[in-house]
């Protein structure tokens, strides 16, 4: 009797070192731009494949996008079957774009997702307030990495393009959210904010010494410090990240590098991916 509570307790603190492994998590924000755009040689058809070469080079574990039409995610996933999405329109019906987050199913489990509108009414779908130019929302979920059984929230946004004010108004509402989080849990935001990382009262909000802006604490940052493109190579000399990646928590920010993968000078985006890899600890 005595070699069996030997054995199960042996078991137990097995398995318990097992679920405090640290962990590595690739993770990386962005705006696909929306498959309908009217957009020339850099339409959706055209860059696609771009897109999906990236995809499997830089082989991310969990992609926060924004812009993403159903389609766009739908081909993605056809083309690299690792990974499966989610996420529903921003619009009062569920359609457009949506906040697509796409995931390797094999590691990790979306145990449960959420879907909010920055608003003042931010259950109710499709709706606008402080003079948002079109309905702006978050996508979330609480992962749960399958090998090591920890859990993480990931959250992934877009901010307005025209108002100021729903800018803050957006931030405001994020912050709430992740605060009612419990603090043992980390974080992960990815989003694009239409607002200068480190330099705007929506990061202000956002950031602080909790919330980290993952290129300002990453061990190592590559590519240049600007993530708007307009399908064009990077301006080397300009700083105005609009893309971010935030972390909270036992997170240890290893790398953050704007990603500047072209084919013959064709870019995936009108915006550079944001690409972090992240340590998690327990």
């Amino acid at each position: 009797m005595l070699k069996l509570v030997i054995l199960v307790c042996t078991f137990c603190l097995l398995v318990t070192a097992a679920q405090a492994e640290p962990f590595t998590l690739n993770v990386m924000s962005f705006n696909i731009r929306y498959g309908t755009a009217n957009d020339g040689e850099n339409a959706w058809p055209h860059r696609r494949d771009i897109v999906v070469n990236m995809l499997r080079e830089l082989s991310p574990d969990i992609i926060g996008t924004q812009e993403c039409l159903d389609f766009q995610a739908d081909y993605i996933v056809e083309q690299l079957p690792q990974y499966r999405w989610f996420g529903v329109g921003r619009e009062a019906d569920c359609s457009g774009e949506r906040m697509a987050i796409l995931y390797k199913w094999k590691q990790f489990s979306p145990i449960e997702v959420t879907n909010f509108w920055l608003s003042e009414t931010p259950e109710v779908p499709g709706s606008q307030s402080w003079e948002s130019a079109c309905a702006r929302m978050v996508t979330a979920a609480r992962f749960y990495h399958n090998r090591t059984r920890q859990s993480f929230m990931f959250y992934n946004t877009h901010f307005d393009h025209r108002s100021e004010a729903a800018r803050q108004g957006g931030a405001a509402l994020l912050r709430e959210r992740v605060d009612a989080v419990a603090a043992t849990m980390p974080v992960v935001i990815t989003g694009d904010f239409n607002a200068k990382g480190g330099d705007s009262a929506p990061w202000d909000t956002l950031v602080d010494n909790e919330l980290q802006d993952a290129w300002l604490v990453a061990d190592e940052t590559v590519g240049p410090p600007v993530t708007f493109s307009r399908f064009e190579p990077p301006q080397m000399d300009v700083d105005r990240r609009i893309d971010w990646i935030l972390v909270r928590g036992p997170i240890a920010v290893e790398q953050c590098e704007t990603v500047l993968y072209n084919e013959d000078g064709r870019y995936v985006s009108d915006h550079f991916p944001v690409s972090a890899r992240l340590r998690l600890t327990p």
